[in-house]
C-alpha cells in the first residue's frame, strides 16, 4: 500500500498537457513536476487519491538527454516557466504532440496535416507586458510571482521571459514604493494600498505604460513618485491608477484615472499600427504574434475580391492585418472599447475598407446574413473557452469557402473542428505557434475547407 511520504523508485514514461511528468504504480499513476519522460527518480509522495496520486522529485537517478539543466527553479516553482526544464527544441516537440493528441482523441482525426511548431530564435525575454503582486515579504514591501497553488509571492527581480526593461522598471518601482512607505496589499487582513504593478511595453516603439492597482483612490506623494519614474524611464510615456477594492483574484477593477502622460502606448504589427489601452488584449509576443497572423493571412490565400469576417476582432489587429489585400473585412467584438479602439486604428493606418460591430459573433453573422453579406473567408481568434455551437452553425449555414481558426486552447479547436466537419468543413493544415516559449501553452493555425471546393 503506497502511503503519504514514502519514497519510491519510478521511471517517468509521459508528460501531462501541462507539463507535469507521469508514472505509473501498483495501478496508480502519478504526477510529477519537474520530471521528463525516461528519467528515473526517487519520488517522494505527496497526497494519494482513488487511483492517481502527486509526488515530488527526490533525487534524479537517470537524467533524460532532453533536460535543460540551466533553469533557476524559482520559475518552476512559480508556473512562470513551468516547461523551462526542457530544452527548447523538446518543448517545440512537446507542443506540436498536443496539438496532434488533441486532434486524434476529440475530433477522430488521424490522417493529420499538424506541421512542426513555429519557434523562436531566442526563446526567453519575449513578453511584452506584466502583472506583478505587490505583497509584504519578510516585513518589506516586495514584488514577485506566486508560489503555484497558493498566494505565497516569492521575490523575483529577473522574471525570464519578460522584456528586460519590464523588469528594471518594476524593481525601480517597488524601490520608490519602499522610499516612500506606500503599504503593501494584504490579502488576509484585506488592508494597504498598492496591490499590483502591471507593465506594457510597445515591442517596436519601446514605449512604456504603468498601472499601479490600488485598493483606494489616494495615493500618498504621487507626484514624487511619478517625478522619479520618469526621470529614470525617458520612454515611460503613460502612468495610470486602476483601484480594484474587491475581495477578488482578478487583478484589475473597472476603473481607471490617469496619472501621468497619455492614456495609451503605440506599437507596430505587421506594418499597421495599434494604439493599445490599459484593459485591451494585445498578444503578449509581438514577434511570434506577427508569424501567427502571417500565417493566418498565408493559409486563407486571399485576393482583392475577398470579403472577410473578423469573428472576435479586439482592437483590430487580425483584420486589419487582412484589409490591404482584400476588398472588405467586418469585424466583430462583444467588448465596446475594444471596437472603438479598432476603428480609431482603422483610421490611423489610412483603412476604410472595414466595418466593426459591437455584439455577440452570432449575433452579427445572422445580421450580416440577412444584409446579403457573404464572407469568402471567416477568421476566428475565440478566448479559451472556443467557438459556441451556435457560432459553428452561423458561419457553416452562410458557406464560406475557408474558415481560418486561430486558437488559445487546441482542446477546444479540435471540438470545434469536429463540428465543421460535420458541417462540410474538410481540415486542412495545422500550423502550431509558440507565442509562450517556457511555458506549456501553444496557439495553432488551422485551415478549414467547404468539402465541396477541397475536392475540386
Amino acid at each position: 500500500m503506497i502511503r503519504k511520504n514514502d519514497v519510491v523508485e519510478v521511471e517517468i514514461v509521459d508528460l501531462t498537457h501541462e507539463g507535469q511528468g507521469v508514472a505509473k504504480l501498483d495501478g496508480f499513476v502519478f504526477f510529477v513536476d519537474n520530471a521528463l519522460p525516461g528519467e528515473k527518480i526517487a519520488m517522494r509522495v505527496l497526497k494519494v487519491k482513488k487511483t492517481v496520486g502527486f509526488g515530488k522529485v527526490e533525487r534524479y537517478l537517470t537524467l533524460s538527454p532532453e533536460r535543460n539543466q540551466d533553469i533557476e527553479l524559482t520559475y518552476l516553482r512559480t508556473g512562470i516557466a513551468d516547461l523551462g526544464h526542457m530544452t527548447y527544441p523538446a518543448q517545440l516537440a512537446f507542443k506540436k504532440k498536443q496539438v496532434v493528441n488533441s486532434l486524434r482523441k476529440i475530433a477522430g482525426l488521424t490522417d493529420l496535416p499538424v506541421a512542426d511548431t513555429l519557434g523562436m530564435n531566442d526563446p526567453i525575454r519575449y513578453r511584452n507586458k506584466a502583472a506583478v503582486p505587490v505583497r509584504r515579504v519578510n516585513g518589506l514591501l516586495d514584488t514577485g510571482f506566486f508560489r503555484k497553488n497558493s498566494h505565497d509571492v516569492i521575490p523575483i527581480e529577473d522574471f525570464y521571459i519578460q522584456h528586460p526593461e519590464i523588469d528594471q522598471l518594476i524593481a525601480y518601482t517597488r524601490d520608490q514604493l519602499r522610499r516612500l512607505d506606500l503599504k503593501p496589499y494584504d490579502e488576509k487582513e484585506q488592508t494597504g494600498l498598492i496591490r499590483s504593478l502591471v507593465v506594457r511595453r510597445g515591442h517596436y516603439s519601446g514605449q512604456l505604460m504603468l498601472i499601479l492597482v490600488t485598493t483606494r483612490p489616494k495615493i500618498f506623494r504621487v507626484d514624487s513618485l511619478v517625478e522619479r519614474l520618469t526621470a529614470a524611464f525617458p520612454n515611460l510615456v503613460s502612468i495610470l491608477q486602476n483601484i480594484n477594492d474587491q475581495q477578488t483574484n482578478a487583478i484589475l477593477g473597472k476603473e481607471f484615472c490617469l496619472i501621468y502622460g497619455q492614456e495609451t502606448i503605440v506599437d507596430t504589427m505587421l506594418g499597421n499600427e495599434f494604439e493599445i489601452s490599459a484593459p485591451s488584449f494585445y498578444q503578449v509576443n509581438t514577434e511570434m504574434a506577427e508569424k501567427l497572423y502571417q500565417t493566418a493571412i498565408d493559409f486563407s490565400e486571399v485576393g482583392p475580391d475577398d470579403v472577410v469576417i473578423d469573428a472576435y476582432s479586439g482592437i483590430g489587429t487580425i483584420g486589419l492585418s487582412f484589409a490591404k489585400q482584400v476588398k472588405h473585412v467586418y469585424g466583430v467584438e462583444v467588448i465596446p472599447e475594444a471596437v472603438a479602439d479598432s476603428l480609431k486604428n482603422a483610421e490611423r493606418n489610412g483603412i476604410s475598407n472595414v466595418t466593426y460591430l459591437c455584439d455577440s459573433a452570432e449575433n452579427a453573422m445572422a445580421k450580416w446574413a440577412k444584409e446579403g453579406v457573404q464572407p469568402t473567408v471567416i477568421v476566428v481568434d475565440p478566448p479559451r473557452k472556443g467557438l459556441t455551437e451556435s457560432f459553428v452553425k452561423a458561419s457553416a449555414s452562410v458557406q464560406p469557402e475557408k474558415i481560418t481558426y486561430i486558437s488559445c486552447n487546441v482542446a477546444t479547436m479540435a471540438r470545434d473542428i469536429k463540428l465543421y466537419q460535420e458541417l462540410g468543413y474538410k481540415l486542412t493544415k495545422v500550423q502550431p505557434v509558440d507565442l509562450f516559449p517556457q511555458t506549456h501553452h501553444v496557439e495553432a493555425v488551422s485551415l478549414l475547407v467547404r468539402v465541396d471546393l477541397s475536392a475540386k
